[in-house]
C-alpha cells in the first residue's frame, strides 16, 4: 500500500472521527452515558475505546505494547474525551510524517493484552487501526440514533464529497 493512500486513510479517520465527537456533544451528560448494551455500554464508553486502540496502536508502533486500554472512568465528561483524543491524534500525525514507503513492509512485533507476541507489517496495522474506528463509530451512529438524537454520515466517499483529500 502506497504511503499517500495511508496518510490520506489517516485523514479521513480524523475527520471522521471529529464528526463524530460532534453528535455526541449534542447528546446531554445522562445521555452519553446511557448503557444501550452495545459492544461497550455507553457512547462515552465507545469513545473512550476508539481513541484507546489509537492510542495503543501508537505506542505498539513506536515499541512498546501497552498492557490495557485505557478505562472509561478515566474520561468522566466527553470534554476529557475530547482533549485525550487531540493528543493522540496530534502524536499519531507526528508519527505518521516520519514513514517513509520502506517502513510500511516492516513487520512490526508486539505484545496482546493475553500476552502473546504477534507482528504484522506496517501498513496492515495502520489499515485495522482505520477499520476498527470505523466499525466503532458506526456503533456510536446507532447508540446516537438510539438516544433520539441526529447520527452523522462518516462514509468515506462524503469525506471525498467535502473536499477531504
Amino acid at each position: 500500500m502506497h504511503l499517500q493512500r495511508i496518510l490520506e486513510l489517516y485523514r479521513y479517520n480524523t475527520w471522521a472521527n471529529g464528526r463524530v465527537l460532534d453528535a455526541a456533544s449534542r447528546l446531554s451528560s445522562e445521555a452519553l452515558l446511557k448503557d444501550l448494551g452495545s459492544s461497550f455500554p455507553s457512547v462515552r464508553d465507545t469513545l473512550v475505546h476508539i481513541s484507546g486502540a489509537e492510542w495503543v496502536w501508537l505506542q505498539r508502533w513506536r515499541g512498546s505494547s501497552p498492557k490495557a486500554l485505557p478505562s472509561a472512568w478515566d474520561f468522566p465528561t466527553l470534554d476529557a474525551v475530547k482533549t485525550r483524543w487531540i493528543e493522540i491524534e496530534r502524536d499519531q500525525a507526528a508519527y505518521l510524517r516520519t514513514l517513509t514507503e520502506e517502513a510500511l513492509d516492516t513487520e512490526i512485533p508486539y505484545i496482546n493484552f493475553k500476552g502473546q507476541p504477534f507482528k504484522y507489517p506496517l501498513w496492515q496495522q495502520l489499515s485495522h487501526v482505520v477499520n476498527h474506528s470505523t466499525y466503532h463509530r458506526g456503533q456510536v451512529t446507532t447508540m446516537v440514533r438510539q438516544l433520539g438524537a441526529e447520527p452523522v454520515s462518516t462514509d468515506l466517499l462524503r469525506y471525498y464529497d467535502s473536499g477531504g483529500r
